[in-house]
């Protein structure tokens, strides 16, 4: 009796070699949307089970263009939103109370955390992580602080540090 073996084979691929599309970014091998020439193997027991690629099929490859599209749709309207938002920070000033000697002398200090939640207070929703300050604000007075709202977006905004105003 002579018996059949099953044949796994895949689109595109030979047998040392197959090609399949990547779903999601996988560091050494390529960025989402390219077609890499893999081990079956790796492909088989890797990178399809964990849904990190599929097989480089004609659909496959149209479906992931037009997503990608989508993408840089979507990424257009978010840097126009961002400019916006950045255009409005550039005039918006941010008023912080702070103890402080009578040398302006901050008993404390301001740091970028500080900076955001006086934003968010005003409106506008700045991460922390957003902000570039050189180092914290340790003394009384007007700064210019960086705002990196995006790699392509960035803004300044004028932080006043003025004493806190004593309880009576």
């Amino acid at each position: 009796m002579v018996r059949k073996q099953r044949s796994t084979s895949v689109v595109g691929s030979s047998k040392s070699s197959v090609d399949v599309l990547l779903a999601e970014k996988v560091d050494s091998l390529g960025e989402q949307g390219d077609i890499v020439r893999v081990k079956p193997g790796y492909a088989r027991n890797y990178l399809l089970p964990y849904g990190l690629a599929t097989i480089a099929t004609e659909h496959n490859q149209r479906m992931v263009v037009q997503h990608q599209k989508r993408l840089v749709e979507l990424e257009k309207d978010r840097l126009k939103s961002l400019k916006v938002v950045a255009d409005k920070l550039s005039k918006h000033s941010v008023t912080m109370e702070a103890n402080a000697n009578e040398d302006g002398h901050l008993y404390g200090s301001i740091v970028a955390v500080d900076i955001s939640k006086s934003l968010k207070e005003g409106g506008f929703d700045v991460p922390a992580d957003g902000i570039r300050l050189e180092g914290p604000l340790k003394e009384l007075g007007m700064y210019t602080v960086k705002l990196q709202l995006h790699e392509k977006v960035k803004t300044e905004v004028k932080v006043w540090v003025v004493p806190a105003a004593e309880k009576s």
